[in-house]
This record gives C-alpha cells, structure tokens and sequence, in this order.
C-alpha cells in the first residue's frame, strides 16, 4: 500500500541503487550489478582466471620445452591447473561406498534398521549363496518329520522340499502344522483339507485350488528363513486310482468351521504349547505366517 501514501514513488535505499561494473571478459564494456546479475558475473569471472591461469602455464610449457631442446634438465613436466580432474574408477568407488554407507547409516536413524526394516529376497543370504539341491524319494523324505532333533525339518509342495528347521514349534512334533512335516501334502495345501487330502495327488484341482497351490509354493520360496533344499520324486500315480474327495460338507458350504480357528491360531500360538484343533477344510483361512 505504499504506492498510495507516496504517489510519486519509493526511492531505492543508497546501497540499493545499482551499480556498474566492468564486464569480467571486456573491461571496456559496463553492465549492471544489480542482484539477478551477480551469478553470471561471478562466473564470467572465474572463467577469465582460469583463462589466465592456462595462458601462464602454456607458456611455461613452451619456455620448457625450449629448455629441452637445448638439453637442460627440466625436471617433471607440470600438470595444466585448468584440466577438469577425471573422477576415475577409483572414485566412483569411494563415492559408491560413501552413498552406501550414508544410506545404511540414515535407515538405523530413521528405523532402527540399517536395512530400512526391508526383509525381502536381496537380504537373504539364500540369494547369494544358494543351498545345493538334493533328490529325495518318499522314503528319504519321511526321515526330516522333526522326529530326530539332529536332522533339519522338511515338508514338500508340488515336488519342491523346503527346509523349515527355523520353525520347529509349528512344524516338529506337537506343532500345529506337523501333519505337513516329511511329506508332500501338495493338495491339502491347494484345498484346506488337512485331514483327507495329505498328498501329492493334485488331479483335478479347481482354478482357485490351482492359484492357492501356486501362491504356497512361491510363499515358502520367498520366505526369509525357509529355503529350497531339493525336489522328491514320487511314485507315478494311476491314472485310474481314485481322486481325492472333497472334504467339504455339502450343508456347510464353507467348510468345517475348526479348520477355519486351526488355521487362525496356528502361529499365533507358535510360542504356546496349545495344539489347535484340526479340522476338515478352507484353502482361505490359511494364513501366510505358516
């Protein structure tokens, strides 16, 4: 609102009043030295010494190769001040580790991680190192149930064996999940039915049963402390053996209820020595904490 109480205009303040100064690359020239010229005066500036600066060196180079010439000693020949310093393989190296090392440093601040609480496949040494692979029968197999405490604990989906030792409270004996120990239950996992369907048979599995089998199997391939440690070949099943039944009872259209709370307490109480109650089915209530 000062314009209305000074009509005529606001002076600018003595030091605001702009100056001019010689342009750095033509002194001849003036230009103004007001603020938004400042950045590209400075620069023209800095140019013009370094300008200087390889002017000199040039002709010490010269004056030093006509020493050469007449055969003095000149000793080593001088670098040029201005050449722009190439960072190298050594220092994008130590610039790396730097970058490392402030990440790492700023995620045990912000998180109390060094990893930013990230737990996925590229922490895992299983990525880098991976387990040698082994071929197991049925018979092999049946020896990892956690029944002996000095062997590793197995269980099997679709051929693929999975070493689960981390989670003996669930999987070893007593465990909520032992019916899956030392065996391939590939069509309970698919189904939810832990009582009737403990085996590798996955003969005509719906689309969902299909997603639900894919989804274990990927869930224990990318689990944090389970890994794979082979596959086990099976006997080839007859084509005319019958197939599984479903274990759904046609009046309950959702299964047995109990499997359902098995399904919902079973890690929950992995520190407990409480075994849930096993039931018949649900391929959903399965939590992914197995």
């Amino acid at each position: 609102m000062s314009w209305l109480l000074h009509p005529e205009g606001v002076a600018k303040k003595t030091d605001e009043v702009d100056s001019l100064v010689p342009d750095p690359t033509n002194p001849n020239v003036m230009v103004s030295n007001k603020s938004a010229n400042k950045p590209f005066l400075a620069y023209k500036q800095y140019r013009h010494k370094q300008e200087k600066k390889h002017e000199e060196w040039v002709a010490r180079k010269l004056e030093r190769d006509e020493r050469i010439a007449r055969g003095e000693d000149v000793g080593p020949a001088e670098p040029d001040p201005t050449a722009e310093v190439e960072v190298g393989l050594w220092g994008l190296v130590k610039f790396l580790i730097s970058t490392i090392v402030i990440v790492l440093l700023t995620g045990k601040f912000v998180t109390g991680s060094y990893i930013w609480e990230y737990d996925g496949k590229w922490v895992q040494a299983k990525t880098y190192f991976p387990v040698k692979q082994q071929l197991f029968s049925e018979r092999t197999l049946a020896l990892y149930d956690g029944s002996d405490p000095n062997k590793p604990l197995y269980i099997a989906i679709d051929g693929d064996v999975f070493d689960v030792s981390s989670n003996r409270l669930t999987y070893g004996p007593g465990g909520s999940y032992h019916i899956f120990a030392g065996r391939d239950a590939a069509r309970a996992f698919a189904t939810g039915c832990f009582q009737t369907h403990l085996t590798y048979d996955i003969r005509e599995l719906d689309e969902k049963e299909h997603r639900s089998l894919i989804h274990w199997k990927k869930f224990f391939a990318e689990h944090k402390t389970y890994f794979k440690v082979g596959t086990v070949m099976h006997v080839p099943i007859d084509p005319m053996d019958p197939i599984p039944p479903p274990c759904k009872s046609p009046k309950s259209g959702d299964g047995n209820p109990a499997a359902v709370q098995d399904q919902k307490q079973g890690e929950a109480n992995e520190g407990s020595k409480s075994a849930p109650k096993r039931g018949g089915t649900t391929r959903d209530a399965v939590r992914e904490d197995l």
